[in-house]
């Protein structure tokens, strides 16, 4: 009987890790920390930090659902540092999301943010946990608000306003890190603040930004294979919603947010293919992110 309970404990033990190892986190992410512009004659802190955070964003289990491999959010997170002192780290962070495309090997280009101001302590080697209810560190905060808010926007693209929750925790870190003083976490840290963002994203005044994000991607993008035609016709005609967010909101942070990771996409489609009628949508496009005008003028009416 000993011998029958030692091996079911066995058994059971090995289930678990089985499962533990079949159950894939969410992201595969790639980190990358560039410390060029740092007069720091030992860098393996850099790549310390660098392997420290990927690790971090890979192998933690982010919410409670089961992603398989081949589900798991392809992203990118690049620190550039600009000062470094005991510790201390001070720079940007570029954080870029793509989606897989149905019946495709394209991958659509999702979010793509550039934190101008971040700061934040490392202790080289020490472990980073995630803590829902409880503010840990400033770099903890930065990474968990970004993983979260990816998690959201990738969520609003297979269901209108699918990542509620996830934006909701992403705003939750921003309440339990303004208690620090780093910037970016307050209403009063500009425009393009972490707070900013998230307010953005929970608020209904931006609500064409989360419809579109669905629309385009489940009723435009995922279409492409079946008809290219009818899905250029029905991407010409979302994109030009937002003409109704900017004659409210001109130059939003979100529809900047939208432009600058769908710019090149939305050039590239509207310069090939199958013809249909643009003229509306390229001046539109003009007045809707006048900054991404050079990829504009490849688009042929």
């Amino acid at each position: 009987m000993k011998l029958l309970n030692v091996h079911l404990k066995l058994v059971t033990a090995l289930l678990l890790v089985f499962s533990c190892i079949s159950n894939a986190q969410e992201f595969n992410a790639v980190v990358q920390v560039n410390a060029d512009n740092v007069a720091q004659p030992d860098l393996s802190i850099f790549r310390t930090l660098e392997t420290s955070v990927q690790e971090f964003i890979n192998n933690t289990e982010w919410t409670n659902k089961e992603f398989e491999d081949e589900e798991r959010i392809d992203c990118s997170f690049v620190f550039v540092i600009t000062e470094y002192n005991n510790d201390r780290f001070r720079g940007n962070l570029q954080v870029s999301v793509n989606r897989p495309v149905y019946n495709s090997t394209y991958s659509s280009p999702i979010f793509n943010f550039k934190d101008q101001n971040i700061a934040f302590e490392y202790l080289e080697y020490a472990p980073l946990f995630y803590n829902d209810n409880q503010y840990e560190n400033n770099l903890i905060s930065l990474i968990s608000f970004y993983v979260f808010t990816s998690l959201g926007i990738d969520a609003d693209t297979f269901e209108l306003k699918g990542g509620d929750e996830y934006h909701a925790t992403a705003q939750r870190i921003v309440n339990l890190s303004s208690q620090n003083q780093s910037v970016g976490w307050k209403a009063s840290d500009g425009p393009s603040s972490r707070f900013q963002l998230n307010d953005d994203m929970l608020s209904n005044t931006f609500k064409e930004y989360r419809e579109l994000l669905y629309s385009y991607h489940v009723k435009g993008m995922d279409t492409f294979a079946e008809d290219q035609k009818k899905a250029k016709t029905f991407l010409s005609k979302e994109i030009l919603k937002l003409k109704e967010l900017n004659s409210r909101r001109p130059n939003s942070l979100l529809q900047r947010l939208f432009f600058d990771a769908k710019a090149d996409e939305i050039a590239s489609i509207f310069s090939g293919g199958p013809p249909v009628d643009i003229r509306e949508l390229k001046a539109a496009l003009q007045q809707l992110s006048p900054n991404q005008s050079s990829k504009w003028r490849l688009i042929k009416v």
